[in-house]
């Protein structure tokens, strides 16, 4: 079997048995039967890796108008071949979740003074306002904490006794970086945002609509260009105000990035007069200043400066101890 179609079939399956269940009953169908499915994966297999990742696939078809019913689906696919391809070479995942900005407020206060955001991997620029939106920590027994004030509420659950931020940080400057940034404020980039939300998260839906709102109403400076290319982080950072600490967060975008970029990233990164927040899988690098257990560690690391912090969820959904 070519290789290429061999990872597609065993990334499918992957999706339909880890990743789908739980969380898109439609996902979890369509993954499974591609997964059995050569002749309709195999219309897949030349795209590059990043561009046939099922998120990207999904959202492309329900785009472009695919029914539900999976041998539907792949009739589609198949109907609409170079379409569908043409428009996932064109795309990539761009999960531009801003209830992260929960586990990354939790990072924030740990920096005092006035701050200038710098998000590489931005997107729309969902996560660039962490002061815009208002948060629900949930606590042990069930009670919540409740902090700031907006039309968008995150709910993020604490775990451990860890305790909730104080207090809001106060963002002077925002800026982002993105190969193919987003702006709330056009029609087609907004649907693509809130298309890669996957069938059945209606809660995760309109918390996306709420943050482009946001986002269209002030719209952050997103540079298009890659972050790893020399000088072009340094050049952004450059411009934040010098009465303010410099920020850069990192949030989930990490993983999408080959590794010798991704290692440039982060040494370029550390060259600067910057604090880093990022939130990453265990086993993604080797830039923590403390040693993982990765096995045991639960969820993704939530890291000031390469020192674990604490454990979240991806997305943001839940904060542990360390």
């Amino acid at each position: 079997m070519d290789p290429a179609l061999a990872d597609v079939l065993q990334r499918y399956d992957r999706f339909a048995r880890e990743e789908a269940p739980g969380r898109s009953a439609r996902y979890a169908e369509w993954a499974a039967g591609l997964a059995a499915d050569p002749e309709t994966a195999a219309i897949l297999a030349p795209l590059p890796a990043p561009h046939r990742q099922p998120p990207v696939v999904f959202a492309v078809t329900r785009m472009l108008g695919a029914p539900a019913d999976y041998d539907a689906w792949a009739a589609f696919v198949r109907a609409h071949a170079d379409r569908i391809v043409a428009e996932c070479a064109a795309r990539t995942t761009q999960t531009n979740e801003p209830l992260r900005c929960a586990p990354l407020a939790f990072a924030l206060a740990r920096i005092p003074g006035r701050v200038a955001l710098l998000e590489v991997g931005a997107s729309a620029g969902l996560c660039l306002f962490p002061d815009r939106y208002a948060y629900r920590f949930v606590e042990p027994g069930g009670g919540a904490r409740l902090l700031g004030s907006g039309p968008v509420v995150l709910t993020s659950e604490l775990r451990g006794g860890l305790a909730a931020p104080e207090r809001i940080p106060e963002i002077v400057w925002r800026a982002g970086i993105d190969p193919q940034p987003r702006d709330a404020r056009r029609g087609e980039d907004r649907a693509w945002i809130e298309g890669l939300v996957w069938p059945g998260e209606d809660e995760r839906a309109r918390r996306i609509a709420g943050a482009l709102d946001i986002a269209a109403a002030n719209p952050p400076e997103i540079l298009a260009a890659d972050a790893a290319e020399e000088g072009v982080l340094a050049s952004l950072a450059a411009r934040a105000p010098a009465d303010a600490t410099l920020v850069v967060t990192t949030p989930g975008v990490l993983p999408h990035l080959p590794r010798p970029a991704r290692e440039r990233l982060i040494s370029q990164i550390r060259d600067l007069d910057a604090r880093w927040i990022t939130i990453d899988h265990p086993r993604l690098h080797d830039a923590w200043t403390a040693p993982i257990d990765a096995e045991a560690w639960p969820g993704f690391v939530l890291a000031l400066d390469g020192a674990p912090i604490a454990a979240t969820d991806p997305l943001g959904g839940w904060i542990a101890p360390a």
